[in-house]
Order: structure tokens, then C-alpha cells, then sequence
């Protein structure tokens, strides 16, 4: 066809006399081909489609039936055939176009409902290789660019269900669809499949490294001498991600400010439901992901009060409300205003105890809440609950947008693994200090760096953070501690380069300090420590926040 072909002519009228259906989401199917049948307008239908619109009492014109050929290699080819796709690529203001129909005997078709395999939920829930690549559509999008392209051309095509009523309702008074309504139907199908086709190349991508790797899940070809690139747990291409919600602003009202969410993962803040109260603000999300990520790496019952992404608060307990109070303690005048986190479901005794706390609170998140909960947090004003579906809150990766591209990294997965910890002081852990030092490294990992956390009793006395020096660091969080830090643990997300810290440490009262170590001047620090009579552990893992 000459490009110009259709240069000046006119969209088709869009009238829709037969439709096509082939999906594999069947929400409300059978209301549009009810809809569509009662104007007359002919069903063709595939496979599984066409047996669900005949259980529901619709004559259905089968795929085989029309294009005169079966289904074949279980059901992979059914659609693909000239038939079809003439019938959707056809535009019907070209004479070549029409001759060609008749002489073929290939009637027109109009419309085109189709969705495709859940290719994204099935790598979700962790699906096996064989199953990801049956869940790879062919014939779908196919169906969907042939009659996308064909906009002009008067093809309509419906990709999503949540359109299904106002199509048919305009099918119904008018007989046709407007063009501008197909066009930006084809916008968004062509934008859904592209998504598709990224998250297939993405899933694709990590499964060659997985296979090419030595010690991959899937490692095969011991003689090959392809290697996995030394950056393959990171994608190659970062397109999977499709905007939820407009938000009121960012993180300032001048702002503008959206949700979105990775179709390949299902867990975390982004997939929560807002069980109450207004809509959730940019910054809301920000630290509601904070306080989550906070409470869920902590072993028993725990509360996280976070604000501007650092907690001001963290406990673990032995009972939820106790967990709140504990968590309320590291410092109750930045509390104000924040978000709490939990890791358990939110109990009627810990509705209370926060309720007779007069503590103002923005968000509560948790993996649910009683009912019983939810009927008492009621009664505070302007108090939102969040819900986050149970598993991991971390993200596969960590990006920071920076000029003109992306810093991906992977994901500071935790404390790795405590045993191997080196104890690099006279003075030896006592019991109980390893878990003690644990929490308290938790904690500073949590913390804009530079970080310092001061616990006691698997609770946050004082933290430091954000501080462009580590003594500045430990000064703040000694000063949020008070008193109470004596007896108590420090943790630091970096090595100390001076003997500073130790030092204020020492004068606090703190008898263990964890970090990582790898300073030049290391045995300034372990000196001190000696002198002073304190514990320090060297954990060779460094927890850097920017």
C-alpha cells in the first residue's frame, strides 16, 4: 500500500456489525456480548471464550467455524489466520481494500475484545520457567495491534473491561464508534502491550543471566564459556512500572505527585489497600513504606514510628501494646505527626493504648486490623488505616533518579549474617548483647546517614541521623537517649574514623558498640574502647543511606 494512501481521507464511520472476542480475563464478558448481540451485531469467539458466551445463552459464531481451521498445538494457533486479520487490517475507505475482501470472501470485523495471558501475575507468585512461557500470548497481541493499527481504518478495539460499558452503551444508541474514542482506545492498548513485552524481555533477561551463571537456578551447558555479566541481578531495561493513583501534590504542594507500581511484584506499600480516612498524600507513602520496611525485619512483635522516612521510634516486645509504648519512648516529641508501623495484626489493646496516648498520628499500616481495632481508632480524627498485603516490603531494587538517567542498586538486604561478627575488644559480649547489638544495628541501618542508634532492650533510645559527620551523629542520638542510655547499645552504619564516638559512647554510658570497621584508624577506636572498659564488634558490612 502507498503511504499516502490515506493521507487525506477521512476516519471510517466505525460501525460495528461483528465483533471478535478472545480473552482470557472474563470480567464482564457475557453483559457486552449481550449488549452487543441485542444490536444485532454478529460474535466471534475463540476456545474458552466462545464457551463461556454460549453458557450464558449467546450465539456464537466459533473462530475454527469461521476460518474454516481448527485449533491447533493445543490451542497456540487459533486466531492467526489471514481471515481474521484481513478482516481487522481492511480499511474500509480503500477500494483495494474492499476488492480484495470480495475476492476473498472475507467479511469485515469491527471490533476486537481481547486481553491476554497474566504473564505479570504469573511471575509474581514465582510461577516455573515452563509455566512463564505458556503464559507468553501470541495470538492476543496480535489481535489487539492488528486492530489498533486500524483505527482510522473504522476498527474499534477493547482491551480493558473497565471501558466495556461505555462502548456498548455508545454501540448501542449510535450503531458505531467515534473516532476519537477508537484512537485513544488503540493508545492504551498499544501502551499495555508494550508494557507486556518489556516485562516479558525483563523476565527473559534474568533468566539467560540465571542460566549463564554457575550457580544459577537454572544452570545448564557446563562446557559453555558464556558468563553472567557481574551486574545481571540488575535489568538490563526499566519499563514495568504503570501509574495507580494521582496523588494530591509530592512531596511539596507546589508539586505533582503519582503512585506507581511494579507489575512484577505484589507485595509492599504500593499494592496496600487504604481501609479508612482520606487519600493517602506523597509523603504519606514515602513514610508508611519506611515504617513497614522498618517493623518487618524484626524478628518478634514490633512498632516503628516513623517521620520523614527515619524512624523515631522501634521496638520489639513481647506484646503488641507494649511494643507501642516501648516504640513511643525514643522520642515522643518528633512522634507527633508520624506514621506507625506494625508487623502483626493491629489488636483492640493497642487501638487503646494508642488512642489514651493523645499521640496525633497520621497513617497506621499493618498486615491487618481487628475489627474490634478498627471500631476504636474510629474515634480518632483524621487517623488513616493501611493494609499491606503479608510478605517481604522490599523492592527487587533500589533506584535514585539523577540527571538525564537512573542509579539502580540492589536492595541492603540486612544484617547478613550476625555469627561472623568479630569481636575486637578486651571486653567480651556478654549474654544477651549479640541480640542487643542486632537490634541497635537495625536500627542505624534504617537511618539517613551518617546514622547512630542507641537502644536498650531491643528499643530506640535516641537516634542520629542525617548528620554530614559521625560525632555529630552520636552527639544527637545521645542527646535524644538522655539518661536512659546508660547500660545501653550503640549502633553505627559506618566505621568510625576517629576515636570521637567511642569516646562520647564511654561518657553515656554505653557498654557495646557495633560497626563496621575498616577504618584506617580502627585500633584508635578499639583502644578506647579498652580504656574505657567497652565491647565492640566489627560487623564488615557497611549500611550507607543516602
Amino acid at each position: 500500500m502507498r503511504l499516502d494512501a490515506t493521507a487525506n481521507l477521512e476516519p471510517a464511520p466505525g460501525l460495528v456489525r461483528r465483533a471478535l472476542f478472545s480473552v482470557f480475563d472474563k470480567t464482564a464478558l457475557a453483559e457486552l456480548a449481550i449488549a452487543l448481540s441485542a444490536k444485532g451485531v454478529e460474535i466471534l469467539a475463540s476456545g474458552g471464550t466462545a464457551t463461556t458466551l454460549e453458557k450464558a445463552g449467546l450465539t456464537v459464531v466459533r473462530i475454527e467455524n469461521f476460518t474454516g481451521a481448527k485449533e491447533v498445538l493445543d490451542g497456540r494457533v487459533k486466531t492467526l489466520h489471514p481471515k481474521i486479520h484481513a478482516g481487522l487490517l481492511a480499511d474500509r475507505r480503500l477500494p483495494t481494500h474492499e476488492r480484495d475482501m470480495n475476492e476473498n470472501a472475507y467479511p469485515f470485523i469491527d471490533l476486537v475484545v481481547c486481553n491476554l495471558y497474566p504473564f505479570e501475575q504469573a511471575r509474581a507468585r514465582g510461577a516455573a520457567r515452563h509455566e512463564m512461557v505458556e503464559n507468553i500470548d501470541i495470538g492476543g497481541p496480535t489481535l489487539l495491534r492488528a486492530a489498533a493499527k486500524n483505527e482510522a481504518g473504522g476498527v474499534t478495539v477493547l482491551m480493558d473491561p473497565a471501558d466495556y460499558r461505555e462502548v456498548a452503551d455508545i454501540i448501542a444508541r449510535t450503531g458505531a464508534v467515534a473516532w476519537k474514542i477508537r484512537r485513544a482506545l488503540a493508545a492504551k492498548t498499544f501502551k499495555i502491550i508494550a508494557a507486556y513485552d518489556n516485562a516479558i524481555a525483563d523476565w527473559y533477561a534474568q533468566d539467560v543471566a540465571e542460566i549463564e551463571s554457575p550457580s544459577g537456578a537454572h544452570a545448564q551447558n557446563a562446557g559453555s564459556t558464556a558468563s553472567a555479566p557481574a551486574d545481571s541481578t540488575l535489568p538490563e531495561r526499566i519499563t514495568e512500572f504503570t501509574r495507580v493513583e494521582v496523588l494530591r501534590y509530592g512531596e511539596n504542594p507546589h508539586q505533582q505527585g503519582a503512585l506507581y507500581r511494579a507489575t512484577a511484584e505484589s507485595t509492599g506499600v504500593s499494592n496496600g489497600t487504604l481501609l479508612s480516612g482520606k487519600q493517602l498524600s506523597y509523603n504519606n507513602y514515602l513514610d508508611m513504606d519506611g515504617a513497614y520496611r522498618a517493623v518487618f525485619q524484626l524478628a518478634g512483635i514490633g512498632c516503628s514510628i516513623v517521620k520523614h522516612t527515619n524512624p523515631c521510634g522501634l521496638a520489639e516486645a513481647s506484646t503488641q501494646p507494649e511494643a507501642f509504648r516501648m516504640a513511643l519512648v525514643g522520642d515522643p516529641v518528633s512522634a507527633f505527626g508520624g506514621i506507625l508501623g506494625f508487623n502483626t495484626m493491629v489488636e483492640r489493646a493497642t487501638a487503646v493504648a494508642i488512642k489514651d496516648s493523645k499521640l496525633f498520628v497520621e497513617c497506621i499500616v499493618a498486615p491487618s486490623f481487628d475489627p474490634s481495632a478498627r471500631d476504636e481508632l474510629a474515634k480518632k480524627e483524621n487517623l488513616r488505616l493501611f493494609e499491606v498485603p503479608m510478605g517481604s516490603p522490599e523492592p527487587e531494587w533500589h533506584a535514585h533518579r539523577i540527571g538525564g538517567g537512573l542509579l539502580v542498586e540492589t536492595v541492603d538486604s540486612g544484617l547478613g549474617d550476625t555469627s561472623t561478627w568479630e569481636v575486637v575488644t578486651k571486653k567480651k559480649l556478654e549474654s544477651g548483647w549479640h541480640e542487643e547489638l542486632a537490634f541497635a544495628m537495625r536500627a542505624a541501618m534504617l537511618l539517613k546517614s551518617n546514622s547512630i542508634a542507641v537502644s536498650k532492650g531491643r528499643c530506640l533510645l535516641g537516634a542520629g541521623a542525617g548528620q554530614m559527620s559521625r560525632v555529630d551523629a552520636a552527639e544527637q542520638a545521645f542527646k535524644k537517649a538522655g539518661a536512659a542510655a546508660r547500660g545501653g547499645f550503640l549502633g553505627s552504619d559506618a566505621f568510625f574514623p576517629f576515636d570521637d564516638v567511642v569516646k562520647l559512647a564511654a561518657a553515656a554510658g554505653i557498654v557495646a558498640i557495633v560497626q563496621p570497621g575498616g577504618s584506617k584508624r580502627d585500633a584508635d577506636s578499639i583502644d578506647a574502647c579498652d580504656a574505657a572498659g567497652l565491647a565492640m564488634a566489627f560487623t564488615s558490612r557497611r549500611h550507607f543511606k543516602h
